[in-house]
């Protein structure tokens, strides 16, 4: 037992003597609670706390050991805290409340933040007075960063101005106008990070994203059958080169100026009605992402355009790395078609067990551009050597495009799943079968992992 104190003396006694500046970032990653009780590990940690440049406070202090909530004692330590590091700068400001709701003070300590000119703000509320927001934050010349996760109806000043914001994370709030949202995103004049979580939109009619130097923008969008519908999301974005959806598209995006979008990832979520409308919105959609290099679709948006017919699939002249995120099925086939650049391609959830693709199937009587012209790499996760498996490869080697002596296809990634990961006997048939398929670019690589 002596010797353990020991040991534990011992890592104080190194803590104790490391430098100031990496003191201050181990200390980063604390809750400003974590960090005032590591004070009791040497004086030296005791005196760093207070110039902590990052300064976070979640409403769990409102409970002391015994889970009884202390309002009293809470405030108080907030207040020290503030009042200790009064004359210094501040880089971060977190408060994440769910049971703490007295506005006004909340308010006062923002605004305390704010004098200190706070680069990055995350303020997380449940359920409280939108006037928890003093009128003064949103006319910051400090703020890089600001996210706010709030339930309920953002109230903006006449005037909005964040010169030095880049990046911008709207939760659960929402709306009172069009307008409002216009005021805020023109007052951003240099951001370059957009998110809307589940953020309600539907409830507006116009909604314009316009910024020249936006780079990355992310819309998960809750709007379900039963919520009112039909807002025209319009972004104008000439350096947009990330876009994210998650939602139902109930609403109706428009990419009108975006020429630089070269990676997107969608997440169509099936609706309970209107299914109809929702997949000829998502074709119209997928028409305007002729410039994307990158995609990467969801099971349910394959389900989702699926629905609209293949006849109406748009053509991805661009697209040359493509990730499904789904059981493969012989319906899902019927894209690599509309993917004539496509190199390099990624099946993440392997192939559907009763999947019959085989020599006789129909898709594959004409082989894909792709295969045949481009394709570099295959990735296949996931993967049980079912026959529907084996015949894919067998069609991906056999008809892979060589080049004035060069070979296109350089390789082939096969992860098992995790059934076969203790299956000697499959993985061994599997590599045989392979290993027999005559590969027309020679140089081809099959790695197992």
């Amino acid at each position: 037992m002596s010797e353990q104190i020991k040991d534990i003396g011992d890592v104080v006694h190194d803590f104790s003597n490391l430098p100031d500046c990496i003191l201050h970032h181990i200390m980063s990653f604390m809750s400003t609670k974590e960090a005032v009780k590591s004070s009791i590990l040497s004086t030296r940690w005791k005196n760093h706390w207070p110039s902590l440049t990052n300064i976070y406070f979640d409403d769990d202090l409102l409970c002391d050991t015994d889970r009884k909530v202390d309002v009293t004692s809470f405030v108080n330590f907030v207040e020290r805290v503030l009042r200790l590091r009064d004359a210094l700068s501040m880089k971060k400001f977190r408060i994440s409340f769910r049971v703490f709701r007295n506005a006004s003070q909340i308010r006062s300590w923002i605004s305390h933040a704010i004098m200190q000119n706070v680069q990055e703000i995350d303020l997380s509320f449940v359920t409280i007075h939108p006037s928890v927001i003093p009128r003064s934050m949103f006319d910051s010349t400090s703020f890089v960063t600001l996210k706010i996760r709030m339930i309920g109806i953002i109230q903006l000043p006449s005037n909005v101005s964040f010169p030095c914001l880049k990046t911008l994370h709207l939760s659960f709030v929402r709306f009172p106008n069009d307008d409002c949202t216009e005021k805020l995103f023109l007052g951003c004049p240099v951001l370059e990070e957009l998110e809307l979580f589940q953020c309600k939109l539907n409830y507006l009619k116009n909604i314009v994203i316009s910024s020249s130097t936006l780079k990355s923008l992310t819309i998960c969008d809750p709007s379900k059958s039963s919520d009112l519908g039909g807002c025209k999301i319009k972004i104008d974005a000439v350096n947009l080169t990330y876009f994210k959806y998650n939602g139902f598209l109930f609403n109706k995006i428009i990419l009108n100026n975006t020429p630089s979008l070269v990676k997107s990832f969608f997440n169509i979520l099936n609706p309970e009605r209107r299914i109809n409308e929702v997949a000829f919105q998502a074709i119209d959609l997928f028409e305007e992402l002729q410039c994307v290099v990158s995609l990467k679709l969801s099971n349910l948006t394959m389900e989702t355009l699926l629905y609209a017919d293949s006849t109406n699939f748009p053509v991805f002249w661009n697209l040359s790395t493509l990730m499904l995120t789904t059981e493969i099925e012989m319906k899902h086939m019927v894209l690599l078609s509309f993917c004539p650049v496509l190199q390099s391609i990624c099946f993440s959830e392997g192939f559907m067990r009763n999947m019959q693709l085989g020599e006789n199937n129909s898709i594959w009587s004409s082989i894909p551009t792709c295969i045949s012209n481009c394709l570099k790499t295959v990735t296949l996760k996931k993967f049980h050597g079912y026959n529907s498996e084996i015949y894919f490869l067998k069609c991906v080697l056999e008809n892979a495009c060589v080049l004035e002596n060069a070979c296109v296809l350089e390789r082939v990634n096969i992860v098992w799943s995790e059934s076969c990961l203790q299956d000697l006997n499959r993985k061994t048939k599997v590599r045989k079968d392979l290993g027999m398929i005559e590969k027309r670019s020679t140089a081809c690589v099959i790695n197992f992992t």
